[in-house]
């Protein structure tokens, strides 16, 4: 059975997300990824097959050796999803900020 893996699934476990961390800003092998974690390298394995399999992360062989690295369109496009969300809160505090500063000026 195939499953169809959704982009926010993948990056709602901390694992993931600490792996999309470490190859923000250089590539790296699975190997070198797994010895950041506490767990066994199949696990690691695991999340790095879920977030290749979403397109947040791309693989690269140098020999024989496979880099990890990330896929900045998908994270652009999940940034993107985020972004009207965050505007809101955005504005949604700025609006409190003047309440409070109103209040505090009225005493």
């Amino acid at each position: 059975m195939n499953l169809r893996r959704d982009v926010f699934q993948a990056i709602a476990d901390p694992t993931r997300r600490a792996i999309l961390l470490l190859v923000a800003t250089q590539s790296m092998t699975a190997g070198a990824i797994a010895s950041n974690f506490d767990t066994a390298r199949p696990t690691v394995s695991k999340h790095l097959q879920i977030l290749t399999e979403c397109e947040l992360l791309k693989q690269e062989q140098n020999g024989r050796e496979i880099y990890y690295h990330i896929n900045a369109k998908q994270m652009k496009e999940v940034a993107d999803f985020i972004e009207p969300f965050r505007k809101m809160w955005d504005d949604r505090f700025n609006k409190l900020e003047v309440v409070m500063k109103n209040h505090k000026n009225k005493k």
